[in-house]
């Protein structure tokens, strides 16, 4: 691996806020940008650059003047819009699936279609294109009943509808706002666990594993978000069930990659539930999710740029060590979100510390005089010896400070120490 390099992470939030911070700190890299990124982040010498995630033209030019060496991509709308075709077409190195293989995140369908064909076990589905025909089709299923947008929807097109009746109401609300496609599916019970694997050329590295909370309220409660926690390792998973994941997802995963021949070079999320049966995977993404990256990254223990370096270049990948710590992080919302969250509020100045972190998502203004501009607004991630540790320090840390107009779970990780504050 060369020294000295320059990279450009795309994307503007708490992920790539993480991705950037993690890159920099490879003894091979000199500087990294962020397109578009947020204030945030130029506090930890990571440059900005008023670039939008998809305007693929400015983003290859700006490579091309500073010298970049590869590109990371962090959000969805990227890839599946083809920032991976339009950069290789022009001879440019970037981490990241083609548009065809990013139809695994951007239709549920094709990525359900893809389950079925290569053998991943995952949850019975159909697949409608009028809302009569999904309320038909209602009756295949019991209650609840799983309702899913098949385009992105930012974590937030999935619906648990618990009656039949309320999955009508539903499903007739999607397609009134222009879904033309709908997935529904049998609800699985179990914990919903989050993998991350890099896959390069020949061979591919599981990174540590996380569990997300996804709904907006303490105990489990609200609408899906796109993620208001996470936290790694996860004491509650024992090896034999890990090693299920592998054999009986991971692998037939990778090899359906093959098999399908996509341009797949990055990074695959696979959320599994384990049920009774074993585990079932619920999405895949093609990319880290939010806000498991932030806990993730932080657990590896060897070098992030190097692995992703080897990947891009078709090198064999390096293995990946992991610390003993344990990591956990609690994002702090707007008032509203995840529908309606309200701007322009201030946000308190957070101090960091060795084991206190923050990663910012959207926020405006000059820091560290910060102001909320959207949903999810940062991650406060605390660092400990173990899960318990980590969160009742986290939670101290936050009880500390005063946000106004804004709201933060207080039971993220409560699955691994039974407790909530």
């Amino acid at each position: 691996m060369k020294d000295n390099l320059n990279l450009l992470v795309v994307g503007s939030g708490g992920r790539e806020h993480a991705i950037a911070k993690k890159l920099l700190e490879s003894s091979h890299v000199e500087h990294v940008y962020v397109a578009p990124g947020n204030i945030g982040m130029e506090s930890e010498g990571i440059s900005t650059v008023a670039i939008e995630e998809t305007d693929f033209d400015a983003l290859k030019g700006f490579v091309y003047d500073h010298g970049i060496e590869w590109t990371f991509v962090g959000p969805e709308d990227a890839l599946c819009a083809g920032i991976v075709d339009s950069f290789r077409k022009d001879g440019l190195k970037i981490f990241g699936p083609d548009k065809e293989a990013a139809r695994l995140e951007g239709s549920k369908d094709f990525a359900l279609e893809f389950m079925e064909k290569h053998h991943v076990p995952t949850a019975k589905y159909s697949t409608f294109r009028s809302s009569e025909d999904a309320i038909s089709g209602l009756e295949k299923f019991e209650e609840p009943v799983v309702i899913k947008a098949d385009g992105l929807a930012g974590g937030k097109g999935v619906v648990i509808a618990k009656t039949k009746a309320e999955a009508e109401e539903e499903i007739k609300t999607m397609f009134r706002k222009g879904q033309e496609q709908i997935v529904l599916e049998e609800f699985l019970s179990g914990d919903e666990y989050s993998m991350f694997v890099v896959i390069g050329e020949e061979d591919y590295r599981i990174l540590p594993m996380a569990q997300d909370h996804k709904r907006a309220y303490d105990r489990d409660e609200g609408p899906n978000t796109g993620g208001m926690g996470a936290y790694s390792p996860l004491p509650q998973l024992s090896e034999s069930d890990y090693e299920r994941m592998v054999e009986e997802v991971v692998e037939p995963t990778i090899n359906g990659l093959r098999k399908a021949e996509f341009n797949y070079i990055g990074l695959i999320y696979i959320g599994m539930i384990l049920t009774g049966q074993g585990p079932k995977v619920i999405e895949y993404n093609v990319r880290l999710g939010d806000p498991e990256t932030q806990v993730v990254l932080p657990r590896i223990d060897s070098d992030f740029a190097e692995l992703v370096d080897a990947a891009i270049n078709g090198n064999p990948l390096p293995e990946v060590k992991q610390t003993e710590n344990a990591v956990i992080g609690v994002v702090l919302a707007a008032e509203g979100y995840p529908k309606s969250p309200v701007k322009g509020h201030k946000l308190p100045e957070l101090e960091e510390s060795g084991d206190i972190s923050i990663d910012y998502a959207n926020v405006a203004g000059e820091f560290p005089n910060v102001t909320a501009n959207g949903g999810r607004l940062l991650t406060a991630i605390a660092t400990a010896e173990t899960i318990e540790d980590a969160q009742q320090k986290i939670y101290r840390y936050l009880e500390e400070h005063e946000f106004d107009k804004c709201f933060y779970r207080k039971d993220i990780g409560y699955k691994a120490t039974g407790k909530r504050f």
